[in-house]
């Protein structure tokens, strides 16, 4: 008979009345990564944090908060949360300020409602709050809407980039680093386009000599890679997951698509890690093993759940799901890539 698989407290943490019995969970979908988390480097972590004014762009969406809540584990002297959600913005600054308060940590969280469209508030922000270390996180990254949305794309994530990155190159910041996408390699859509592009201007602020601006800046410029990150609001797993507990049916675009995939925790602690190696214009991704099949995925979510794939094989007693395939959207790859050639090296 299929079983749902489900995960408890553990006796400690029951008896420490960190969780009651109740607190049963679905298994946690990061177990099926199909490799070991990649373990961060404390070092690393705290080099560009410790003591430091940061600022976080996006800071309420799925990797901006979860980079905000990284950072506040190395004691920065400020988090300034830029975000142009009020409730997004109003989410992470409630949940960072309870954090301190709870904890007793000294780090000044402020929210500042703005967009990246507007380089006078950000390089007032920059000015008004001396910004050490800047994280660049906002960007709109749905695929399908970027091909219906083009202009407010290529605003939004080049024009937008370009105020940011410039803003922090005329203000003398230490540190930017860009949260890009594997999806800006060999890009087949717009919002891949624009990622491209957005790299392309970092690495030009980089070459100061070639930069074309009147001085050359101390800043240091990274780029961060990386796939598909597990519970992102754009991610297949949160979309699946709906699909099962409604019945199904569950949709994939290509039954041989296959993505890379790193939990949230990975994808931010990459980031706040890469701006504390190599030299100004490096790009980085995580060694996130063989990308993974979208099907084989799908499955498993599907008998973890106690369900059975609507086949042949299945009894009337069976509580099935069926998977369903929509083809490819526009811009969709069935692969995705992580470098464009092989010049790479191991960090």
């Amino acid at each position: 008979k299929k079983v749902s698989v489900k995960t408890i407290p553990s006796l400690n943490e029951i008896a420490s009345g960190k969780a009651t019995v109740s607190d049963i969970q679905d298994i946690n979908i990061e177990e099926l990564l199909e490799r070991k988390e990649v373990p961060p480097n404390q070092e690393l972590l705290a080099k560009c944090v410790y003591r430091k004014k940061i600022l976080v762009t996006g800071a309420g969406g799925s990797i901006g908060s979860e980079i905000c809540r990284q950072i506040l584990k190395s004691d920065p002297e400020s988090i300034v949360l830029f975000e142009h959600s009020e409730h997004n913005l109003y989410q992470i600054n409630a949940e960072l300020s309870r954090i301190c308060l709870r904890s007793n940590i000294k780090t000044e969280i402020i929210p500042i409602l703005g967009s990246i469209i507007n380089k006078d508030t950000l390089e007032e922000t920059i000015k008004n709050f001396r910004i050490d270390t800047i994280y660049h996180a906002a960007a709109y990254k749905h695929v399908n809407l970027i091909e219906n949305n083009v202009k407010e794309g290529i605003r939004n994530n080049i024009f937008g980039t370009y105020n940011v990155a410039l803003a922090a190159y005329d203000l003398n910041i230490q540190n930017f680093i860009l949260i890009s996408s594997d999806k800006a390699v060999h890009p087949t859509s717009i919002m891949g386009a624009t990622k491209r592009i957005a790299e392309i201007i970092i690495q030009g602020l980089s070459n100061k000599k070639d930069s074309g601006l009147k001085y050359a800046s101390a800043i240091k410029f990274t780029v961060v890679r990386f796939g598909n990150v597990l519970a992102s609001s754009g991610s297949v797993i949160p979309l699946f997951q709906r699909q099962i507990s409604s019945g199904g049916p569950m949709t994939i675009t290509h039954p041989k698509a296959t993505r890379y995939f790193m939990t949230t925790s990975e994808a931010s602690q990459l980031v706040i890690q890469a701006g504390s190696l190599g030299e100004s214009g490096n790009i980085f991704a995580l060694n996130m093993g063989k990308p993974i099949s979208i099907l084989s995925l799908a499955k498993k979510m599907i008998y973890l759940s106690g369900h059975v794939l609507k086949t042949d094989e299945a009894t009337s007693n069976d509580s099935t799901i069926e998977i369903q395939y929509t083809g490819l959207q526009r811009g969709e790859k069935i692969h995705e890539e992580l470098f464009t050639g092989e010049n790479t090296i191991n960090t």
